[in-house]
């Protein structure tokens, strides 16, 4: 059964191989840098999670606090094997859960054109696309979702 939990600093490597499964479709070659760095960064990967399963980590995603009221979805992914299995809306499912408990009445994130659809399933809107935004062929698609007061 896939177990999430806290994202630690031993977890670097798998979650930068989960990275390179979903190069070229997913995500640009160049932005594995940014993501180590992300990764690398205490304070930054502070609200990151995995999802382990039979001892491997199969999916890693972030959240981050914007402003008082606005978190954002970072860096998630599922390994491109484990596609279409539900660890995409479980990972999604309890960063929402977190943004809640921050107190976050919107969350946004900045996807591709290959995963807008997943998060339009989530409730998340379209709210602007740059054609190449993230590289050739990748699409920057902003989303948001606005939450329900508490």
């Amino acid at each position: 059964m896939p177990t999430l939990r806290a994202y630690t600093p031993t977890d670097v490597p798998a979650c930068l191989a989960l990275f390179d499964t979903n190069v070229p479709r997913y995500f640009a070659p160049h932005e594995r840098h940014d993501f180590a760095n992300y990764l690398l960064h205490p304070d930054r990967a502070h609200d990151y999670l995995v999802i382990e399963h039979n001892g491997h980590v199969v999916a890693c995603g972030g959240l981050a606090l914007d402003n008082e009221h606005t978190a954002a979805f970072c860096w998630g992914m599922v390994d491109n094997a484990q596609h279409r299995q539900g660890l995409g809306k479980q990972l999604s499912h309890a960063r929402l859960a977190h943004a809640k408990a921050l107190g976050a009445q919107r969350v946004t994130l900045s996807t591709s054109q290959h995963t807008q659809d997943f998060y339009a399933g989530l409730g998340f809107a379209v709210t602007h696309i740059t054609p190449d935004g993230h590289g050739p062929g990748l699409d920057a698609v902003e989303m948001v979702l606005e939450l329900a007061p508490r």
